[in-house]
């Protein structure tokens, strides 16, 4: 007996779009089912990943609104599959996807009628930050800025509100809503009994480092809150070109994942005691065995859970996969990833054409 929707894709440098279209697909019914395509089949169709497949299957499988990960789905999403895994339909974005040969992947689906389109997130792809990557370099991976400099603050300022920027700079294109970090809030409230458990970061490119990290630090308490620091500080003290994700963006990838409860927007560096009591009474702070970067001035970020003898540091899992790491990927194989974005978007613009006959070929139906 079928049972409930799948959805199906890349799922490169898992982001808040593909965590949204997985909430609006799980919306559909009670169990959701995701396939995740192998490297192999995204180099034959798309063009070469920046995550590797079990990076991808882990993140994925991560999303709260996740079921089942059927890890090495085939491109082109058959009926033979979904009733393999009992899925009554398929759920994908308002956009068309194709084959390297041009054929729309849910065609099949379509055809049978077990097709159904959710809203595509607008403002975030692969395709569009890796371009924010292609536009850094070695050398701004060493830097560190002076915000002394007027033109490193307007910078920032432009990066937060998506405003136009000069060519050295990241530029984030997402309008941050209340009605979406409502959808991707949780709303549980603490036990009184529960043991809550703090962490924070910048968690920028929302990875399976800061995933796992999450998982063990969720597994020290009963309730994980977790503050995310907003762009100036993540700029201070990672440097020139971060974040690369501006606020909310980063907000909404935490939020996203199983493993957290709540999260402070904007939570300071240095964890104080409004942190500690205002927002629930705080147990435990852990930190990764991650070097921790000083706050402004030199000082300890995490000296008041220290003298309370509340912090804890952890061996971080995946301690080699981090957000620079990704970025060097990205660097070191700059004329690959410039490649692909080019292919990306030949192959964009063939999808839209398809997508606009097809809308003309619904509306004559009507």
């Amino acid at each position: 007996m079928l049972s409930g929707p799948t959805a199906d894709g890349c799922f490169d440098m898992m982001h808040y779009g593909h965590a949204n279209a997985l909430r609006q697909a799980k919306a559909f019914g009670d169990y959701l089912v995701v396939g995740v395509h192998s490297d192999a089949e995204i180099e034959k169709h798309k063009g070469p990943t920046v995550m590797k497949e079990e990076e991808r299957y882990a993140a994925v499988a991560a999303c709260k609104w996740v079921d089942e990960v059927v890890k090495d789905a085939p491109y082109f999403t058959s009926l033979e599959l979904m009733d393999q895994y009992q899925c009554d339909f398929c759920v994908h974005g308002d956009d068309i996807t194709t084959l390297s040969d041009g054929t729309d992947c849910y065609q099949a689906v379509k055809d049978a009628g077990r097709y159904k389109e959710c809203k595509r997130t607008q403002g975030v792809s692969t395709t569009e930050l890796v371009g924010r990557m292609l536009l850094m370099s070695a050398e701004h991976l060493r830097r560190k800025p002076s915000f002394s400099q007027k033109d490193d603050k307007d910078t920032l300022d432009n990066f937060s509100t998506g405003a136009a920027s000069q060519p050295r700079t990241t530029v984030s294109h997402f309008l941050p809503t209340s009605k979406r970090i409502v959808q991707f809030s949780e709303g549980r409230e603490p036990k009184s009994t529960d043991k809550i458990v703090y962490v924070d970061g910048g968690f920028d490119l929302f990875h399976l480092g800061h995933i796992e990290f999450l998982k063990k630090a969720k597994a020290m308490g009963d309730y994980l809150l977790v503050g995310v620091h907003d762009d100036q500080a993540v700029h201070v003290v990672k440097g020139r070109n971060y974040p690369i994700m501006n606020l909310h963006e980063r907000v909404l990838s935490v939020l996203s994942c199983r493993y957290v409860d709540e999260v402070i927007i904007g939570a300071p560096y240095s964890v104080t005691k409004d942190v500690l009591e205002k927002v629930y009474k705080v147990h435990t702070v852990v930190h990764g065995s991650t070097d921790i970067d000083r706050d402004v001035g030199g000082s300890d970020p995490y000296k008041l859970p220290k003298e309370l003898g509340i912090f804890v540091q952890i061996e971080s899992p995946n301690a080699d996969l981090t957000t620079d790491a990704i970025v060097q990927r990205i660097i070191e194989h700059r004329k690959v990833y410039e490649e692909r974005n080019r292919r990306k978007a030949e192959k964009a613009a063939l999808e839209a054409a398809l997508e606009e006959a097809e809308k003309n070929r619904k509306a004559s139906n009507v």
